[in-house]
């Protein structure tokens, strides 16, 4: 095929040393060359750095940045500056692509006159993969949206996600598109404003990214910052009731459901919330906007449910949450559809490539 068009690749880095190999390996490796690949060594503390500077040595078409550490938006927003490309794509530094990634996007790109092409993909762990085939199977045909379509499916992040990562972007639509600085959670700060600006979407469903799932459990690793993630969908509900009202409730109803997993993730790690300051602003919200949250829930029982005992006493909630699961277990209520589990040893060996 013809690979006229020029794909830049933006890759964060920050003490990934253990995964850095593999993620760049598979990108060098793509059927698709005419790539610029773009290293942000985002100052790392290990050995990134100079890996990078030595995959730049043997590859012309790598770029290595140096920069002082500001995070992962910090890191992204400075790659963009050096992007030429008629396409670019994002990858987290600890994942990898199929070799074939990028040459299927593009393809469909053309094909469709797409602004965005999205990939499935694998959540990889150290011995399987998981792949999320409740809403489409892998041999599935393309599905394309329009505008409003798409962004009720970003706003419900089921079949479209909020990642960055695992898209293949015209550069024209994001160049002018900062990640926002010293957030986690910054793609969904980021997401709605480009969506906003796309016309043709594509999902493809065959799994081309490998989206690695690291040991550490959420509630050990939980502090007050992962809370960023309810300012970004507040501040993303602020745009939808601008320029998409007609989803306001469905945007309503994201935030509610994250806040109560939230408050409950905060009751877990109550060492790291003593004043109650973050619960009971949590609390609050949902008490001011309770006429809202009853709108939006209508027709989910559970949710409807939940939001009602919270009402009364967030302990309330807890206590139903413990109550499904023991039901659960008796097998007296069903459990949520699960995803298809792949053994990794039919997958080749690339998802047993641990860096020693």
């Amino acid at each position: 095929m013809l690979q006229q068009d020029l794909v830049s690749i933006v890759v964060p880095i920050y003490k990934v040393e253990k995964y850095l190999n593999r993620c760049i390996e598979t990108i060098v490796n793509q059927t698709y060359k005419n790539i610029e690949i773009i290293l942000i060594d985002d100052g790392s503390p290990d050995n990134c750095g100079a890996m990078a500077d030595e995959y730049a040595q043997l590859d012309s078409r790598i770029i290595v940045i140096h920069k002082k550490n500001g995070g992962l938006s910090d890191a992204r927003n400075i790659g963009m500056k050096y992007v030429t490309g008629d396409f670019t794509i994002f990858v987290d530094s600890d994942d990898w692509l199929d070799k074939n990634m990028i040459e299927e996007m593009v393809n469909i790109s053309r094909k469709h006159k797409a602004d965005v092409v999205q990939s499935a993909f694998y959540y990889a762990y150290k011995d399987y993969l998981l792949f999320d085939d409740r809403y489409y199977k892998k041999d599935d045909p393309p599905i394309i949206l329009g505008n409003k379509a798409l962004m009720a499916e970003l706003v419900v992040n089921e079949r479209i996600k909020n990642f960055a990562w695992g898209k293949l972007y015209k550069t024209k639509i994001i160049k002018d598109i900062p990640f926002k600085k010293g957030v986690l959670f910054e793609d969904v700060f980021w997401a709605h404003n480009v969506m906003h600006l796309v016309n043709t979407y594509v999902i493809v469903h065959q799994p081309l990214y490998f989206y690695l799932q690291r040991s550490d459990s959420i509630v050990s690793t939980y502090t007050h910052r992962n809370l960023d993630i309810l300012e970004g969908l507040k501040e993303r509900h602020y745009f939808i009731e601008e320029y998409y009202p007609e989803l306001t409730i469905e945007s309503y109803k994201v935030i509610l459901r994250n806040s109560l997993i939230h408050y409950n993730l905060l009751l877990m790690n109550s060492k790291k919330d003593k004043s109650s300051l973050h619960k009971r602003k949590i609390q609050a919200y949902i008490k001011d906007h309770y006429n809202e949250f009853q709108i939006a829930v209508k027709g989910d029982k559970q949710l409807e449910q939940q939001l009602r005992l919270f009402a009364i006493h967030p302990y309330f909630n807890i206590c139903l949450l413990f109550v499904w699961k023991v039901l659960r277990k008796c097998k007296m209520l069903s459990k949520p559809i699960g995803l298809e589990r792949i053994n990794v040893k039919t997958k080749g060996d690339l998802i047993n490539e641990e860096a020693s």
